[in-house]
């Protein structure tokens, strides 16, 4: 069924059969035939295949790792409105994987995918909350054991 639709080019028959290809359902797992399918759905803006696409480039499968072009494809499915790109990005900026690391712009991009429904969002806010405050604590400890500069 969706072989035939994306045979027929429309891009969410070329998405789903994409699917299939990554996880391996129905036929042998093949993430490079999942990536042209992908390519091919993004090209006619399917915001789900650009996200994908940016998984299989933040995995390196089929292609060889590459954040940068991770981040390029989950920015086009974020402008589209897509909350699973934008919590990928928010995990970009958190670890620094193709980007310079920004605490600021994950939370900004989190809260953009919570917005949205994105259910991990929420938990990796949570998670962000929670290293942004020990590292303020740890911060805390190691300027009250300095000593004062008496000039």
């Amino acid at each position: 069924m969706f072989e035939k639709a994306a045979n027929k080019g429309h891009a969410d028959g070329m998405f789903f059969l994409g699917a299939l290809y990554t996880e391996g359902l129905g036929v042998a797992r093949d993430y490079t035939k999942a990536r042209e399918l992908f390519e091919k759905a993004a090209e006619k803006g399917n915001e789900d295949a650009m996200a994908r696409l940016g998984n299989l480039y933040a995995e390196g499968l089929g292609v060889p790792q590459d954040y940068t072009k991770a981040r390029e494809w989950f920015e086009k499915a974020a402008e589209k409105g897509n909350a699973d790109a934008m919590a990928h990005l928010g995990n970009l900026y958190t670890k620094g994987l193709g980007v310079t690391q920004d605490s600021a712009k994950a939370r900004e991009w989190y809260e953009k995918a919570a917005d949205k429904g994105g259910a991990s969002a929420t938990a990796y806010l949570k998670k962000l909350s929670t290293r942004e405050v020990a590292g303020a604590r740890s911060r805390a400890r190691a300027s009250a054991r300095r000593p004062l500069d008496r000039n």
